[in-house]
């Protein structure tokens, strides 16, 4: 539970990042943006991490899903959803970097916005798989 409950904290923290970014690119802000954009890619960078380290840890555990419905729905949901964390990074690279460049402003950022609903379903998802795994067993 402790690997569900830190990719939690990260999922929610970047998003909340994600979401001063935008805040600061309506104010005209786009120094700020980016320093919001890079604390975000830092923290979502961490999940990949934790499950990378919970997944070595289930294994050695011998909890690897052969024959286990539950532990095979578990590694299907969670895995798809590092494929799709992974994208959101790279995503969050290129916002990231055409911010740097001046490509977007306060009244043109739809972009940015784009990125922004796509990290949040990622982050609304993981808010579901949660306490699907990691609490109600």
């Amino acid at each position: 539970m402790l690997a569900g409950s830190m990719n939690t904290a990260l999922m929610i923290t970047s998003s909340f990042f994600v979401a001063r970014a935008i805040m600061a690119m309506r104010a005209e802000r786009q120094s700020v943006c980016i320093r919001w954009l890079v604390a975000a890619l830092i923290t979502a960078a961490g999940y990949p991490l934790v499950k990378f380290l919970e997944i070595r840890w289930n294994v050695a555990q011998g909890l690897t899903g052969d024959g286990d419905v539950f532990l095979m729905s578990y590694y299907y949901l969670t895995f798809n959803h590092l494929v799709h964390v992974s994208w959101g990074i790279l995503g969050m690279a290129y916002v990231m970097t055409r911010t740097w460049f001046g490509g977007y402003s306060a009244a043109n950022h739809n972009g940015l916005v784009a990125f922004a609903s796509y990290w949040h379903a990622t982050d609304l998802i993981w808010l579901m798989i949660f306490p699907l795994f990691y609490v109600l067993p």
